[in-house]
């Protein structure tokens, strides 16, 4: 989001890993937040896919606004969810939008862990809030992610070197666990966390695509063009990984919290 170090989100493939999204299996604790009528603004939406989903659940008395800084995203979003009527989707940076609204909840999935400056993302969401609004962050903690078996050695080699580019960024990669001071420290009350993992087994229809992500993320060359890695390396953890994610992969679990606060 804002004068932010990211893995360059480009190409048929990222689009496709947010299309595949659903509130009911990628935000499911959000569910027995979401009433009927609610305004609710979703930061770094992706192309909207949740927002959809979200859309449905508040009725056409509720709103949602979905924001997101990468054009390519809102505009795909725009095409596939054009029927959902209380649907707005915005190509605008959350540092730089203004709201004629304020709003009752705002949540924001997976989106804080590529930010090295949340507490101030944190803050900026608590202007767009109701009196009495709430915020939801769900986000990852990625020094915790199990996979059973291991994964190839490449793949492991490419994936510490993926979270030392991050913490040279300043991005958090406990963020799951730092939420809750976070949203302390920004002024918020009540606040809660909920446990959120994502558990993906084998013999689930979508392993393929849910484990198969760090071949996604693998697939930029973001990390190779700023001298963090060896492109032959690149290469066989994606070649490995494919390998294992079809053949020996039993389960992978990502850690993840959804933590709420109250304005």
């Amino acid at each position: 989001m804002h004068e932010n170090k990211f893995i360059q989100r480009e190409g048929k493939q990222s689009t496709r890993v947010f299309d595949n999204r659903s509130l009911a299996k990628d935000y499911r604790t959000l569910l027995p937040l979401l009433k009927e009528g609610m305004s609710v603004l979703d930061v770094g939406c992706g192309t909207g896919a949740i927002s959809k989903d979200i859309a449905k659940v508040v009725g056409r008395n509720g709103s949602v606004t979905g924001i997101d800084n990468t054009e390519k995203f809102i505009e795909s979003g725009k095409i596939s969810y054009q029927d959902t009527k209380n649907l707005e989707l915005l190509h605008v940076d959350l540092f730089r939008f203004e709201p004629n609204q304020q709003y009752d909840l705002i949540v924001s999935a997976r989106v804080l862990q590529w930010l090295s400056n949340p507490l101030e993302a944190l803050l900026k969401m608590k202007e767009f809030l109701k009196p009495t609004g709430k915020v939801s962050i769900l986000d990852y903690n990625h020094n915790t992610i199990e996979w059973h078996p291991a994964p190839p050695e490449s793949m492991q080699m490419f994936y510490q070197t993926f979270l030392r580019w991050r913490e040279d960024a300043g991005m958090k990669n406990g963020i799951a666990d730092d939420l809750g001071e976070l949203l302390h420290r920004a002024g918020y009350h009540s606040i809660e966390t909920i446990n959120a993992n994502e558990h993906y087994e084998q013999k689930n229809h979508d392993f393929r695509s849910k484990a198969g992500i760090w071949s996604d993320v693998a697939a930029s060359r973001q990390m190779v063009q700023e001298g963090y890695l060896d492109d032959d390396l690149r290469l066989k953890a994606i070649e490995d990984y494919d390998h294992w994610v079809d053949t020996i992969g039993l389960s992978m679990t990502m850690k993840l919290n959804d933590v709420r606060g109250v304005k």
